[in-house]
């Protein structure tokens, strides 16, 4: 792991050289004396994600830029009497262009290696072609009748008319307000120098201008589908951010900063980490975004004291050691996606969903999924079923004494636990006392900007790649999620660690995203057809096991949780998805999104949620009608478990003499690397 820089030691000559006391500053376009005034009002906003919700959403505003690590920092360049730059060395500067140009022989043999191997794809990405596809349908359509073509370069160049405006009004020293501004949010404009370094200014408000024209090209395109329009939007999005001028060294005032003040020391590391991280991801980049030498499964993530009682070649079986003397009588069994690890609930003591269950008096279960290679490709979605929840609800049942569970399912997890209980519900099996749902779709109308990567031509592209390989691998779906947030997920680690060349900050939550697990072949295949393609559940045309799953069956009360902001699977779509269970549903809306939102301990006291009527009508409607309650929503779901039963008996020690305890807590299954 790179380590964080340290001051650049000046060499003998520049020490030699006048000491300046201005602090440094990059040699670029002098500023001009003139200061800009305030801008009255935004006339344009930065690019964001929508909110539409299938990451697989509805819009979340940009977040703060992520936390990066803290480097000494080095003496800044600037500008002596004579015109040179002092706190630069010219023979340092060169020699560090020439460990450049080496680390860039290593980033790409870090690339080319696994092709020449044939352990990576050297065609053109099918993702490639659909985005050339997709524009190109947008681009028919503004071409096809001159007046709009005319009407569209018009605002544009109006736009650019503006800026050239005001930018002649500073330099002339008069106050002038900017032609557009970003929006306050937008962390990537957040140095001085973008405003008061005229040069810099104007490269910002020429991208905002041209960024915010591409956008609207999507938006006013009349005649194009509303599935053309949903993927042209992406990409434009994400071209709009892969072109920011904060994303290039001569065009970022800060990273120029740093570049003059380390003699290009900091383009050195960065390339160095990007050859590292090229090579951790096979030949395609893998983005570090947090340090992973800080963080250890077992050590400071998923700590809370367990035992591995069961496993089989899907699952490991987790149930955790009680705290109370008293628990309740019915156990908890929890069903996490196998898209991600589990620990998202067991992160640290302070943010655990599993400790506080565990301290508040519930026997907690937690499914642990493997991370599959080549020799389950087989394992379909059925499997998961037989070899998931229903085993796990067998071990239970014999190491308790009790024939009853109340389960929880997260995410994609939720949409298998739904499965599960319409497949018992069939077999008129009750073992499933209730139901709760976190941010789970089992309808996919309105499914988030996940769907994006969803039509028949990528679905055929992805089955191509799974046959190769036997699954999907994980590097694969984390891109996908990371591309739903690039300038939050994306770009600023970009910028952070290969232009200022400064490992990322340690960060829980990062670290558990970048921990990405491989899908089966068979199973995400059936996922992807029946459910954000077909979407064959709540249409009654979902088979398994011989017989087609019907939700209405499912008469088990359902607590269903939804997060406000999330972009994987939206409010709207988990509110709609809340119609179609037999039934009493809770619907619960929690604040912030598809992670904060559920992770919320009690004791952060943050966010809100609110309760309501019973979920029908309008998701609006019912927003309108529902009551915010102040923190988190974990206390009003225990009540609201306890209300299904509250009888308790003495703890139980994890496992039983038919299922001993086989290990520790987490367990092997998760510490598996994709």
């Amino acid at each position: 792991m790179t380590q964080a820089p340290s001051k650049t030691k000046a060499s003998a000559k520049t020490k030699a050289s006048a000491k300046t006391k201005a602090p440094a500053k990059t040699k670029a376009p002098a500023k001009t004396k003139a200061k800009a005034s305030e801008p009255a009002s935004a006339k344009a906003a930065p690019v964001e994600p929508r909110q539409a919700e299938a990451t697989p959403i509805t819009a979340e505003p940009p977040r703060p830029a992520p936390p990066m690590a803290e480097t000494a920092k080095p003496a800044v360049a600037s500008e002596g009497s004579d015109g040179r730059i002092t706190g630069l060395d010219p023979e340092e500067l060169a020699r560090n262009l020439g460990r450049l140009v080496e680390e860039s022989g290593h980033v790409m043999a870090s690339y080319l290696k696994p092709r020449e191997q044939g352990q990576a794809a050297t065609e053109m990405s099918e993702e490639l072609a659909d985005m050339i596809k997709t524009l190109g349908h947008l681009a028919e359509y503004w071409m096809a009748d001159p007046q709009r073509t005319v009407e569209a370069q018009s605002r544009l160049v109006t736009g650019y008319m503006d800026l050239w405006a005001s930018s002649l009004k500073r330099l002339a020293g008069e106050p002038a307000e900017p032609a557009v501004r970003p929006d306050p949010r937008d962390q990537r404009f957040k140095d001085p120098e973008w405003t008061s370094n005229q040069f810099f200014d104007f490269l910002k408000q020429a991208y905002l201008i041209t960024s915010g024209w591409a956008e609207a090209l999507v938006k006013d395109a009349k005649d194009i589908d509303e599935r053309t329009r949903q993927k042209a939007d992406f990409y434009m999005r994400q071209i709009a951010a892969a072109a920011s001028p904060s994303n290039f060294v001569l065009t970022n005032p800060e990273v120029l900063r740093e570049t003059l003040a380390s003699n290009g020391e900091n383009l050195v590391r960065g390339m160095k980490m990007l050859a590292e991280d090229i090579e951790a991801g096979g030949g395609s980049l893998k983005i570090r975004q947090s340090d992973a030498s800080r963080f250890e499964v077992g050590k400071n993530l998923a700590v809370t004291p367990g035992k591995v009682i069961f496993q089989n070649e899907l699952m490991q079986l987790i149930q955790y050691t009680p705290v109370t003397e008293t628990v309740l009588k019915t156990p908890i069994m929890i069903v996490p996606p196998w898209i991600n690890k589990y620990y998202v609930l067991d992160l640290n003591p302070e943010k655990s969903f599993i400790r506080w269950c565990v301290e508040n008096g519930l026997t907690v279960f937690v499914i642990s999924w493997v991370n599959p290679d080549a020799h389950l490709a087989r394992k379909g979605f059925d499997d998961y079923v037989t070899e998931g929840p229903l085993t796990a609800l067998d071990v239970i049942g014999e190491v308790t004494g009790q024939d009853g569970v109340h389960a929880i399912g997260y995410c994609v997890g939720g949409t298998l636990l739904s499965v599960t209980l319409a497949h018992m519900a069939h077999l008129r099996d009750a073992r499933i006392k209730s139901a709760t749902l976190f941010t789970t779709q089992v309808d996919f109308t309105h499914a988030g900007d996940l769907k994006i990567f969803v039509d028949e031509d990528q679905v055929l592209a992805i089955e191509r790649k799974m046959a190769e390989q036997g699954y999907l691998s994980g590097n694969k779906m984390a891109m996908a999620f990371n591309l739903l947030r690039s300038n939050d997920l994306i770009w600023p680690y970009v910028v952070n660690n290969y232009l200022k060349g400064k490992a990322p900050f340690p960060f829980d939550l990062l670290y558990w995203n970048s921990d990405s697990t491989r899908m089966p072949a068979a199973n995400h295949s059936f996922y992807l057809r029946n459910c954000y393609l077909n979407n064959t559940l709540t249409k009654g045309r979902m088979a398994l096991f011989g017989h087609v799953l019907n939700l209405k069956d499912v008469t088990v009360p359902v607590f269903n949780l939804a997060t406000r902001e999330d972009h994987i699977a939206p409010a709207r779509s988990a509110f709609l998805g809340s119609r179609y269970f037999g039934g009493k549903v809770d619907f619960v809306l929690a604040g912030s999104g598809h992670i904060a939102g559920v992770v919320n301990p009690p004791a952060k006291q943050k966010y809100q949620f609110w309760t309501g009527p019973r979920p029908a009508g309008t998701y609006d409607t019912w927003l309108k009608n529902a009551k915010e309650h102040p923190g988190s929503w974990w206390p009003y779901w225990l009540e609201w478990i306890k209300k299904q039963g509250s009888a308790t008996v003495p703890a139980r020690i994890p496992g039983s003499a038919k299922y001993p305890p086989i290990e520790d807590a987490p367990g092997a299954y998760v510490k598996m690397k994709d």
